[in-house]
């Protein structure tokens, strides 16, 4: 830590600590006075924030940004314990970008879930299991500006396109249940339109219904583990929610003009 905050390459912004808790029941904190700046993102679950005499809801797809030296409590919820990604990050630009991550004065901002988001924060913590390496602290540093500037930049364009729904971020709550099931229901209230609504405009944006754009994702899944595992065709049905190969292969024939059989054997193309 006094080398990243020595060092001209990463004195600007570091991590001081990062996590994932999944699913982390009891999981709570409270701090009267701490000097780092504070980053949570929830996928799942549900918890709330105490900031003063405020109280906050934080929901699945919310980002919560906790400045340097306020007093706060967070707690995951009883019922539904959050699964949350975490970073504790200081440097001499970590004020600046914490009040750009804030733009107001709410500290719970709702993002929705996001696959590239998650794909950055899995790579903090690839970076992270190599230990004292110097090059990787390096990398780690500029991959943690990359990953809050890609933040701020998704808050920002959240608020020009209000109206319009988040295609990445809805494909994001997608991705996160490509090995199980979701319905119109739980996808419309995550963007917190009706049903009816949202099916209408996410139709119009994308020319498909929202669950066969979700059935579709689960195809290409389904190829990539057929290109490249040796899964068998029941396996790959279950790895994708499908309890019945053979409705799974049935869909799979539809979405893609052939069997998972003949797709495996290459003779897709003929």
């Amino acid at each position: 830590m006094e080398r990243l905050a020595a060092e001209p390459l990463t004195c600007q912004l570091y991590p001081r600590a990062l996590g994932f808790y999944p699913v982390a029941r009891g999981h709570q904190m409270q701090r009267e006075l701490h000097d780092d700046h504070l980053l949570l993102y929830c996928t799942a679950g549900a918890g709330t924030l105490t900031l003063g005499e405020a109280r906050y809801a934080i929901a699945a797809g919310d980002v919560v940004i906790i400045p340097a030296g306020r007093a706060h409590h967070y707690c995951s919820d009883h019922q539904r314990p959050w699964t949350v990604y975490w970073v504790h990050f200081a440097g001499a630009l970590a004020q600046a970008m914490s009040e750009w991550l804030a733009a107001s004065a709410a500290p719970v901002k709702r993002l929705g879930l996001n696959a590239r988001l998650l794909a950055l924060f899995d790579a903090q913590f690839s970076l992270r299991e190599q230990g004292s390496n110097w090059d990787a602290a390096v990398h780690a540093c500029h991959q943690l500006q990359f990953l809050l500037s890609h933040i701020a930049q998704m808050l920002g364009r959240a608020a020009e396109s209000a109206g319009r729904l988040d295609i990445a971020r809805i494909k994001g709550v997608m991705m996160a249940h490509i090995h199980d099931h979701i319905d119109l229901d739980a996808l419309a209230a995550d963007a917190a339109l009706s049903k009816y609504h949202f099916a209408k405009v996410f139709k119009a944006q994308t020319g498909q219904s929202p669950i066969h754009y979700f059935i579709e994702l689960k195809m290409q899944q389904a190829c990539y583990l057929l290109d490249t595992s040796r899964q068998s065709i029941k396996q790959v049905a279950l790895n994708l929610g499908y309890e019945d190969a053979y409705y799974f292969s049935r869909l799979f024939k539809k979405v893609m003009g052939v069997s998972p059989a003949r797709y495996r054997a290459g003779l897709h193309n003929v």
